[in-house]
């Protein structure tokens, strides 16, 4: 029986089957919409390095045959064989992608899927529909990828543009066809280009051993596919160098954007009469924007023109077109969602994301949900009487909710730098006020400090014991200090300790008060002793 995969799971290929000889199928399909279905082979920096790994219609399979683009078959819209044990050292990740030849959106698809076949039967499934993207394009459907060994993850991430946008993310270059090329045959159908051992175009011929049982449905509506214009050829991006001057390039039959320096006219080829740039898709002539004075050019944001008013913002001035390298996804795209990581991934310096599943819930502090994706739930958890009682006399309360669910969600406090501390069987303690998040697996126990009480509340600590991960965050960039035979910490900027470290409340009299950001009350601090091994972790700023 397939196991079926939500995106953002993962596994080992040997969870799902004892071969390596797969088969790869996806399906997706949209009214109106033409897709092309690709394999890219990527490096250990995630990279398109050498093009002959790129496999898509125009180059069926990889040198060694070990990635072999099979075309439409089992109900399929395309599919691949993949055999993991001859596929060369330098590739490390098989993405499977999907994008839109032409108009549309990733929004309009019908429901979908990427499977694996081994052996002829279903081992892992994978369902996608278009409510979980929206603007995008493209979307990498699927990874197989070598970490120790080969495995499997859903990714289902939307990617705005079309091919060539997933090209460049990956490294590689579109080469545009010399004007003067000659033109080039119609492609063979991938059914005749596939190899010889892959199943016939009639559907009651039976399945290869390695490939997908048979559908006892006919084939999809959109038929045999269509002979495709000529593709360009793909290369890896070059090292940055000096860029050599272009030719002059052959006329368009479209104008295209020009920058003009700040101070001078744009008289793109093409403009409208008067100098006066309109942008794509305005009307002919000059481009007024609503509420301005016909004529002049208000900056978008600007206020037009009222009634007596002589002339809008900017006394006409007329502004350059923006060049096509500010285009906003473009600038967008160092912001993306990172990649889908484990169960708990740090999206950037101070934004973490948790992917749920229903029978694994997460703990997080109440407020900390900037944002998330699927059907989460979010509850108090109360920690009853004994628990707030013990939270008022140790400084150690957490106000909690529980996450649950299956989705995504974004956590984080404040723009703190945000830390994933992951837990096998060990312990570690910390503070309750420098927590973000944590699994509910964890076990938790407020432990006092020996020595002088400190401030506040704070000659207690909170321990993490078990199998799980703890979120912490800190103000600033922390550091990670071994314990040695003589470490002092300020009690207000320790953040965590290993369970090895034993801390003791002192109070350092050379130091004095100078010593410390403010004149009272800190002339306490944390003394650490322990093996070789344990650390403690602090961070530059004052409670």
């Amino acid at each position: 029986m397939a196991r079926e995969f939500q995106r953002g799971h993962k596994a080992k290929i040997s969870d799902l089957t004892a071969g390596t000889d797969l088969y790869v199928g996806v399906q997706i399909s949209g009214p109106g919409l033409t897709f092309d279905i690709s394999c890219f082979g990527l490096d250990a920096d995630e990279r398109l390095s050498d093009d002959r790994y790129f496999i898509f219609f125009n180059q069926p399979k990889s040198p060694e045959d070990s990635i072999q683009l099979l075309g439409a078959q089992s109900g399929d819209t395309e599919s691949f064989r993949v055999t993991l044990d001859r596929i060369p050292p330098q590739i490390k990740k098989l993405s499977f992608t999907a994008t839109i030849d032409g108009a549309g959106q990733m929004s309009q698809i019908a429901p979908g899927y990427l499977r694996i076949v081994a052996g002829g039967e279903e081992v892992a499934r994978y369902p996608f529909d278009g409510s979980e993207f929206s603007t995008e394009r493209a979307v990498m459907v699927g990874d197989l990828y070598l970490k120790d060994v080969w495995r499997f993850a859903a990714v289902g991430q939307g990617f705005d543009g079309g091919l060539e946008a997933l090209l460049k993310n990956f490294g590689g270059e579109v080469a545009e066809e010399e004007p003067a090329a000659a033109p080039q045959q119609p492609a063979v159908p991938a059914q005749s280009q596939a190899p010889a051992f892959a199943p016939p175009a009639q559907t009651s011929a039976p399945a290869p051993s390695f490939g997908a049982p048979q559908a006892p449905t006919p084939a999809p509506s959109f038929g045999a596919p269509q002979a495709p214009a000529p593709a360009p050829s793909v290369h890896p991006a070059p090292t940055p160098a000096p860029a050599a001057p272009a030719p002059p390039a052959p006329a368009a039959p479209t104008s295209p954007q020009m920058f003009t320096p700040p101070g001078q006219t744009p008289t793109p080829p093409g403009a409208p009469p008067g100098g006066q740039y309109a942008p794509p898709g305005a009307p002919a002539g000059q481009f007024t924007p609503p509420g301005a004075v016909p004529g002049q050019f208000a900056p978008p944001g600007a206020p037009g023109a009222f009634p007596g008013q002589a002339q809008p913002f900017g006394g006409g001035t007329q502004l350059a077109p923006v060049p096509p390298e500010a285009n906003v996804r473009v600038v967008l795209t160092k912001y993306a969602e990172a990649p889908v990581g484990d169960r708990w991934t740090e999206q950037n310096a101070n934004l973490v994301r948790a992917t749920l599943t229903k029978d694994a819930p997460i703990l997080a502090k109440q407020g900390s949900m900037v944002a998330y994706q699927g059907d989460i739930d979010f509850a108090h958890k109360g920690s009853g009487l004994l628990g707030k009682l013990t939270g008022a006399l140790t400084g150690q309360g957490m106000s909690l909710m529980r996450c649950t669910g299956n989705g995504e969600v974004f956590l984080a406090d404040e723009a703190s730098r945000v830390f994933v501390i992951r837990l096998q069987g060990e312990q570690l303690y910390t503070s309750a006020q420098g927590v973000l998040a944590f699994d509910e697996t964890l076990e938790t126990e407020v432990r006092r400090i020996e020595g002088a009480g400190l401030p506040g509340g704070g000659f207690f600590s909170m321990l993490f014991s078990g199998t799980g991960a703890v979120v912490v965050k800190t103000r600033g960039v922390p550091v990670v200090l071994p314990v040695g035979a003589a470490t002092y910490v300020d009690g207000n900027a320790v953040i965590a300790w290993s369970a090895g470290a034993q801390a003791v409340t002192t109070t350092s009299l050379r130091l004095r008060r100078s010593g410390y950001a403010r004149q009272t009350t800190e002339a306490v601090n944390l003394q650490f002793r322990g093996a070789p091994g344990n650390f403690v972790v602090v961070q530059p700023f004052e409670v």
